[in-house]
């Protein structure tokens, strides 16, 4: 079983040579904890996940099934994207479970961030407990915890859906091999796995998905126009060569609403947060210089192609003394009323 706490003299990965001794001896532990049985993954897509899941393969086969789980939450087209790789090319044995209703319905009316995390980490549980039934031997539960959610969790930064909120009557037996290292080396680790490049160095995206760049009860149209917006700032960081350059770049829509014009008219809209950093092990964070035309070009389609959107703003705020993902909503709405106050394009 892998080691609880990473060991204070234990050497960075940073070489395909430190990896290679990394998953002889994860695979070594993975046999050695699961023996026989068989093992049921949380298979997101994201990169954690996805190593965990070439790491169970290659150390217990067809003894793991992976589950992915649509909550509602995932980013424009990710659901299809996750089935075509997973299924169709890297032929896993994966359970596709669209529970959207069911954990939207659960998030109706709360507001505070660590709620709707132990919600929908709860949810998650409680979804994979009900694919188990259907399935023989089930005794394992693997995730993709990594050492900065433990330290995180630890230090009651936030709670992290891999790292607490279990239910105590939880019947799986927790299998988590990458837990002790850090997000670049897990991206070392994957790219030796023989995991494909876009799928390695994909930006994180957290277990909670959309629900914590919605900050406030969500509400399916706003919800919507995260998922909209991102998908147009991923677009257009791909067309313009920041794809894999910038570590992570995401939309947030808060729960509150200014005064613009549109069409002539006042429009009493959400404001889109764009917030793109750049970072080695999550633990701390730069923000992006993003050319300003890219700006101006990104505020133009959000604004118009977005339903109920009416202006776009830019995070600056580096890590610490911002997280990475966490939206705090008295922060943000702080933030939107400096901005609007200053707002050439307001209407007063």
């Amino acid at each position: 079983m892998v080691a609880d706490r990473r060991p204070d003299d234990m050497v960075r990965i940073t070489t395909f040579e430190l990896a290679d001794a990394f998953i002889e001896e994860q695979v070594k532990a993975l046999r050695e904890q699961i023996q026989d049985k068989k093992v049921l993954l949380a298979l997101s897509g994201g990169v954690d996940s996805s190593v965990v899941a070439a790491l169970l393969i290659k150390a217990v086969g067809d003894q793991l099934t992976s589950v992915h789980v649509n909550h509602g939450l995932l980013r424009k087209g990710e659901p299809e994207q996750v089935i075509e790789v997973f299924r169709n090319q890297m032929k896993a044995n994966l359970v596709y479970v669209d529970a959207t209703d069911r954990f939207l319905d659960k998030l109706t009316g709360v507001t505070e961030p660590e709620q709707k995390r132990k919600i929908i980490g709860k949810e998650f549980i409680d979804v994979f407990a009900e694919e188990a039934r259907k399935l023989d031997g089930i005794q394992f539960l693997a995730q993709g915890t990594i050492w900065p959610d433990i330290l995180e969790s630890e230090d009651g930064i936030k709670a992290h859906h891999n790292a607490g909120g279990l239910p105590e009557d939880m019947e799986f037996e927790l299998v988590e091999p990458i837990k002790i290292l850090f997000k670049d080396e897990v991206r070392i680790v994957g790219e030796r796995l023989g995991l494909p490049h876009n799928m390695v160095y994909r930006q994180p995206f957290p277990g909670p998905g959309l629900g914590v760049r919605c900050p406030g009860a969500i509400t399916r149209d706003r919800l919507e126009a995260v998922r909209e917006s991102d998908a147009i700032l991923r677009e257009e960081f791909a067309k313009n060569g920041l794809e894999g350059k910038v570590w992570q770049y995401f939309t947030v829509v808060p729960d509150f609403k200014s005064t613009g014009v549109k069409d002539g008219k006042r429009a009493f809209e959400w404001s889109v947060i764009i917030r793109a950093v750049n970072t080695k092990d999550a633990m701390t964070a730069t923000v992006e210089n993003i050319p300003f035309e890219l700006m101006k070009h990104l505020t133009d389609r959000i604004t118009h192609e977005v339903k109920g959107v009416n202006r776009v703003l830019y995070d600056f705020t580096p890590k610490p003394t911002g997280t990475i993902c966490i939206l705090k909503n008295a922060g943000w709405h702080n933030l939107i009323i400096v901005i609007l106050f200053f707002s050439s394009s307001a209407s007063y």
